[in-house]
């Protein structure tokens, strides 16, 4: 076995208390955690919410030619502006035509055989009058005669449905309004009742939007509805609920909703992209915190007040009104300018002293919130 001697043993111990003496002395201070803060301002809690919609319009229908046949000239586009009454195709009319000029000679022929049947019905009464013939021979002349009237008659009407028809090879426009679809092109062969244009109506301008069921009576019971458009998003324009759809698409679980928009200028145009904003009064004593803010102690919610004086952070009971995607809703358990550290909030302490996060705050917290550090001596 080796042995030291007394010096060497000495040694060490020096060493040993020198390195004890050293680390006690080199030992860090504890750190002053930095926080962002947040600022509350109380009434700022309005809410707005925002659905994406198309511009479509109120009034739109199917137009198609009453008869079947040939285009032969088409006269308007898509998205052609077009009056009442205004030509928009026309098929080939040599059918109809000829229809109504055969019902034109059926009623010549048929007035001429009441007129016939007329004249010798009056020649019987003269005869029956002489007692020439029997009163039978004149009833048999006048069931001839009302027979003729009513071939006459029936010729008449038919001639008026081949008129009609003819003027149906024109297909004109039912009301002002604007083309948004051509489904049918000269040349082509069509029947009767088949979708050839889709005329949208001027009178009304309107939003469609999806909305999810959990979510209808937020728009139903606002006070106020704006449309912007996104090709000009700064101007708004008034709205309203017209229409909720009283069953829900299954498969996106939404409502289909039309929200009418009241005065819309030139530049609101059919098949626009357009959000319809919902937008709420805040409640006087409620604020919009982060989210990350809020902090569950026992399973309530609450928050780190900072006090700028001692630089310490004591927790507030607080009451959650709403969570929203901006924010989360207070109504309850805090003041118009307190500061509540916005982020961190799980790592702190009732009473731990902490700093003001010197690159920014959440909200309105100034670096300048922070008492000023006090003098130190060397």
């Amino acid at each position: 076995m080796r042995m030291h001697s007394p010096r060497t043993v000495a040694t060490v111990l020096v060493l040993v208390s020198a390195l004890a003496a050293c680390g006690a002395k080199d030992k860090p201070a504890d750190v002053v955690r930095p926080v962002q803060l947040a600022q509350v301002k109380l009434g700022g809690a309005g809410s707005t919410s925002v659905f994406a919609g198309e511009v479509k319009p109120r009034y739109e229908a199917d137009l198609g030619f009453r008869i079947g046949g040939k285009i032969v000239a088409r006269y308007v586009d898509t998205g052609a502006r077009v009056k009442k009454g205004q030509p928009l195709a026309r098929i080939d009319p040599a059918d109809v035509g000829l229809q109504a000029e055969a019902a034109k000679a059926q009623v010549a022929a048929t007035e001429t055989e009441w007129k016939f049947a007329q004249a010798e019905y009056d020649r019987y009464q003269g005869l029956l009058r002489e007692k020439f013939i029997s009163a039978s021979a004149l009833d048999a002349k006048r069931n001839t005669l009302d027979a003729n009237h009513a071939k006459y008659e029936q010729a008449k009407a038919n001639l008026a449905v081949a008129q009609n028809q003819a003027s149906y090879a024109t297909l004109n426009a039912s009301d002002d309004g604007v083309i948004t679809a051509v489904n049918a092109d000269s040349g082509q062969v069509v029947t009767a009742g088949q979708s050839v244009f889709r005329l949208a109506r001027a009178e009304e301008h309107e939003v469609a939007i999806s909305v999810p069921e959990n979510r209808i009576g937020e728009l139903t019971s606002a006070k106020r509805l704006v449309v912007a458009l996104w090709a000009n998003p700064q101007k708004l324009y008034p709205a309203r609920v017209r229409e909720v759809s009283p069953s829900v698409d299954a498969m996106t679980r939404t409502f289909a909703v039309r929200v009418a928009i009241a005065n819309p200028d030139p530049a609101v145009q059919w098949g626009m992209t357009a959000n319809v904003g919902v937008l709420a009064d805040g409640a006087p004593n409620a604020a919009v915190l982060p989210a990350t803010s809020i902090y569950q102690k026992d399973g309530k919610p609450a928050v780190w007040r900072f006090d700028p004086g001692t630089r310490q952070v004591s927790l507030a009971p607080v009451t959650i009104g709403q969570y929203r995607e901006d924010g989360v809703v207070v109504t309850s358990g805090v003041r118009e300018g307190d500061l509540i550290v916005a982020a961190g909030v799980h790592k702190l302490l009732p009473g731990q002293v902490v700093r003001p996060y010197e690159g920014g705050a959440a909200g309105e917290a100034p670096a300048a919130a922070a008492p000023s550090q006090p003098a130190t001596g060397s």
